[in-house]
């Protein structure tokens, strides 16, 4: 039986039939929006509904869970502003999933990349910060007053001074010292091409013309005759005051030499044994057993890894080593300094080694303000990373006693002319002093004549000043063929290369 029709409601119009279409309709409706088996079609109304009324929501449900083999889950509505679905229902394909996988590893590699990039730079900031710190710089340029002419300013002329400080050193190293000493003083040559470099030691007892220089107390020294090393206590006379006494330094050694110098590095004693230790020792030979009971070190003749201490004590000692001599010492010093870059290049990839060597060195050193800190001198090294050792000379400025002259001056030397000044004068004019270590340098089309010409017109009364200018009679010519035979034509006697030791000459 149907179910009773509520009184205010005619057959046919009751809420089953409010919201549904009639049967006919419905199954148009049906027949449209999915397709109807044949065995569907042929299957008659279930028994019991009366004839004519509407498939009720349960019949609907019903008849599509037979179509399909299952219940079929409600469409979700599309989000807003989708596009409309195309016919038949079925939505566009999405993304491919390894597409965005791989957009995801890109992210993150470029991010950590990044990263890795923004850290390194804030370290090698640090690390510059940290070294650049770590140097004294001083602006000596008002202290020099009139400097010779710089004939070759894309060469260098560096002055290097040993500042002989015993602050927190032991008493056996010097007692009762009240101004800072100087017993190492070179002038390093890098020539303008970069293509070979000269180092000349000048021994500390050279007797000299000191020029008047600043000291301490502000007043002016007299100009005096004294040994070389004597320039750079007078401007410590007040205290210990670096830039008074590198200042009378550069002044002597310009006026006694006529050299330009470029730039300065004071070293100071104390740095030495850092240094040493952060490369783990450096290595040394020696002929002869050392035995100084002044220092302590004793060593046997032959090869060795000098500890720190042993290595400070090496470039002290003086005399209780061979004939005692200033000029021996300067010997064994050339030779250790040889060793020294040996060993900081065989160290250039450990990082840790060199950051400590780098760190030590910095805290040891005092440059002039124009050479710029830490950029300056890694520049300068940069510019003569492809120099092999075999092109820099290390030689000792040619000295002969002065007791000579003096006989009851049995301490100091004078320099030996006119060898001198030619050797003065090829650092002026930039070409290499030493024959036995440059004559490859020649130019082949070089006659013997011009060569040995060439030394006869740089000593004397004759030679050209601290310039070092050639006659204005001279023809063009001449130039052209003495200029490139210069370089082979002094024979220095103790020269040796970077990469030679005591041992191997």
């Amino acid at each position: 039986m149907g179910s009773p029709v509520p009184p205010d409601e005619k057959p046919g119009q009751g809420i089953a039939s409010a919201g549904l279409p009639p049967a006919h309709e419905e199954g148009a409706l049906l027949a449209e929006a999915t397709p109807v088996t044949s065995a569907e079609s042929a299957s008659p109304p279930e028994s019991g509904a009366p004839p004519g009324s509407a498939f009720s929501a349960e019949s609907v449900s019903s008849a599509e869970s037979v179509s399909s083999g299952g219940p079929i889950a409600p469409a979700e509505p599309a989000p807003p502003g989708s596009p409309p679905l195309p016919p038949g229902g079925t939505p566009p394909p999405g993304p491919r999933p390894h597409r965005s996988r791989r957009r995801k590893v890109l992210i993150w590699t470029a991010s950590i990349t990044a990263g890795v990039v923004a850290i390194a730079a804030v370290g090698v900031f640090l690390l510059y910060r940290h070294l650049n710190g770590n140097i004294q710089q001083r602006d000596v340029s008002g202290l020099l007053g009139s400097q010779p002419v710089d004939l070759h300013p894309q060469a260098e002329n560096i002055l290097v001074v040993g500042s002989d400080s015993r602050f927190g050193l032991s008493a056996r190293y010097g007692r009762n010292l009240t101004t800072d000493q100087s017993d190492t003083m070179m002038i390093v040559h890098v020539a303008a091409d970069r293509q070979w470099a000269e180092v000349m030691a000048i021994p500390r007892d050279s007797w000299v013309s000191i020029p008047a220089c600043e000291m301490g107390n502000s007043q002016m020294s007299s100009a005096q005759t004294f040994k070389i090393n004597e320039a750079f206590a007078i401007g410590n006379l007040d205290g210990n005051n670096t830039a008074l006494g590198v200042a009378c330094s550069i002044k002597t050694v310009e006026q006694d030499t006529g050299i330009y110098i470029d730039h300065f590095v004071v070293v100071n004693f104390t740095g030495l044994e850092s240094m040493v230790s952060a490369l783990g020792g450096v290595q040394e030979c020696n002929t002869q057993a050392i035995n100084d009971p002044l220092s302590g070190l004793k060593l046997a003749a032959g090869h060795h890894l000098l500890t720190p201490a042993q290595a400070l004590a090496y470039v002290r000692a003086r005399y209780t080593l061979g004939d005692g001599s200033d000029l021996e010492r300067i010997a064994r010093q050339q030779a250790f300094m040889s060793s020294l870059i040996q060993r900081v290049k065989s160290k250039l990839l450990n990082p840790l080694a060199i950051y400590r060597f780098l760190d030590a060195a910095t805290k040891s050193l005092t440059i002039d303000t124009k050479l710029g800190g830490v950029t300056g001198l890694y520049d300068l090294a940069s510019s003569l990373r492809n120099l092999p050792s075999s092109k820099v000379a290390f030689f000792t400025l040619p000295t002969y006693p002065r007791s000579e002259v003096v006989p009851s001056d049995t301490a100091n030397v004078l320099w030996t002319q006119p060898e001198d000044n030619a050797i003065f004068q090829s650092f002026r004019n930039d070409v290499p002093a030493s024959r036995s270590l440059f004559a490859a340098s020649a130019s082949p089309s070089a006659s013997p004549s011009a060569s040995a010409a060439a030394p006869s017109a740089t000593p004397g009364a004759s030679a050209p000043g601290p310039g070092g200018s050639t006659s204005p009679t001279t023809s063009a010519g001449a130039q052209q063929t003495v200029q490139p035979t210069t370089a082979p034509s002094l024979a220095i006697p103790s020269v040796r290369t970077a990469n030679q030791n005591i041992c191997t000459g």
